[in-house]
């Protein structure tokens, strides 16, 4: 019995051994205060937003980028309300692009909503300004100088009246566009509308280069501190309607987690009998890694954060075949070893050594396929292609470092053979 096998597996049954207390729900997460599981909408209920864009003021080029931002600053705002892991994907049907936005245990629906509407849109115009019948009219020309452009924003104060007013910083993009609209406007006014409201229409003198404007208007301090805030958070790009709000229970969701575990439990279970009345010993070898193959990649979940939905776990469950199934080839390779006349040792580093390639280039195809899913796709499947990722790339550390260890110290003179 070599030192190395046995210092590897008492440091594999010490770690797993600590894993279980960490993903163990009880007083010792409560006790030192662990992170708890993060769990999706389906799991714990929250409430289902599907919001509408309005795009009929931006221009075809741009309509995928406007709506990129509309999704990222709708999951900064959330975010910054404690909303945990909120899940804002995009869906276009009809030629109606819409946001759908899950919030996961969220209690106060109606406060999210709110902040999610009071997300400030900002533009700027060209102004035409027309004479008719002795009245002079102005007529407004968006520009794609939006609030998606701004870097920065912050409170200051007019020097000689002390008024309050929002200077802004935009982003390198924002800064070029700035600078061209007021080019091609020196002399002329130029408009800023603040939630569809025009805020000022100062005369542009020349063209302003370095991204940086004021917005002046009748605020009071507080009016204005909210209003950066916002634009800290993140501006809208395009207006957004509420169309839809639903309200899932979480007894559904912890129905739905109970039936869950329990079919990973029996499946893992039955994995189990077939491995030990197929492989005898070597399938109790085999039973013991898979257990330590769940332990561990559970904890990797939990310390990761990531958020546990029904697609994940079935992903997870997946994997847990997978990892099984590189244990059988392994135990294929040996038998087939042992049975042209090579000792047990041999025939264990020979079973490995060819048994390798094959889980080596199906557990590759299959990270491939789920970073593929997880980066081409949204929502839950998502959670399913990283849950799935995960379990892939344990299971092959399972297979070469925990059952190989394992047979080392625990195998008997000659396995059976079936």
């Amino acid at each position: 019995m070599k030192v190395k096998p046995v210092f590897l597996v008492i440091l594999v049954f010490a770690v797993t051994a600590a894993a279980a207390y960490f993903i163990y729900p009880g007083w010792f997460n409560a006790r030192y205060q662990f992170q708890p599981w993060r769990l999706g909408l389906d799991l714990i209920g929250g409430s289902h937003l599907i919001y509408e864009a309005d795009l009929s003021q931006v221009r075809t080029t741009d309509r995928d980028s406007v709506l990129a931002g509309l999704r990222d600053v709708i999951e900064r705002r959330v975010n910054l309300f404690g909303v945990s892991e909120p899940q804002v994907y995009l869906a276009e049907s009809g030629g109606t692009a819409r946001l759908i936005v899950e919030l996961a245990g969220i209690k106060d629906i109606q406060g999210a909503i709110s902040q999610i509407g009071l997300t400030p849109l900002l533009y700027f115009a060209e102004v035409e300004l027309e004479d008719k019948a002795g009245q002079q009219s102005a007529k407004f020309n968006r520009t794609n100088l939006t609030g998606r452009y701004i870097k920065g924003a912050q409170l200051t104060f007019e020097q000689l009246t002390r008024q309050p007013e929002i200077s802004l910083e935009f982003d390198k993009e924002g800064a070029k566009i700035f600078e061209e609209i007021t080019g091609r406007n020196v002399g002329q006014p130029l408009a800023v509308f603040l939630d569809e409201q025009l805020i000022q229409m100062p005369t542009v003198q020349e063209k302003i280069s370095g991204g940086q404007a004021r917005i002046t208007g009748k605020f009071s301090i507080r009016e204005a501190r909210e209003v950066v805030e916002r634009f800290n958070a993140g501006a809208l790009p395009a207006p957004i309607k509420l169309v839809s709000q639903q309200t899932i229970g979480a007894a559904l969701g912890s129905d739905s987690l109970k039936r869950t575990i329990w079919a990973g439990f029996w499946g893992t279970i039955a994995i189990v009998i077939f491995m030990m009345i197929y492989y005898r010993k070597l399938g109790v070898v085999s039973s013991i890694a898979l257990l330590i193959y769940i332990i561990l990649t559970m904890a990797v979940f939990k310390l990761l954060g990531i958020t546990m939905t029904l697609a994940g776990i079935a992903g997870f469950v997946l994997s847990i075949g997978m990892a099984i199934d590189a244990n059988i080839l392994i135990f294929e390779r040996v038998k087939e070893e042992i049975k042209q006349g090579l000792s047990q040792t041999t025939a264990l580093a020979d079973g490995f050594r060819r048994a390798w390639p094959s889980i080596r280039d199906s557990n590759i195809t299959t990270i491939i396929t789920a970073l593929v899913l997880y980066y081409f796709t949204t929502s839950f499947v998502k959670g399913f292609a990283l849950a799935l990722l995960i379990g892939v790339v344990m299971s092959m550390f399972s297979a070469i470092a925990v059952t190989k260890s394992l047979l080392k110290l625990f195998v008997i003179e000659q396995p059976s053979e079936r």
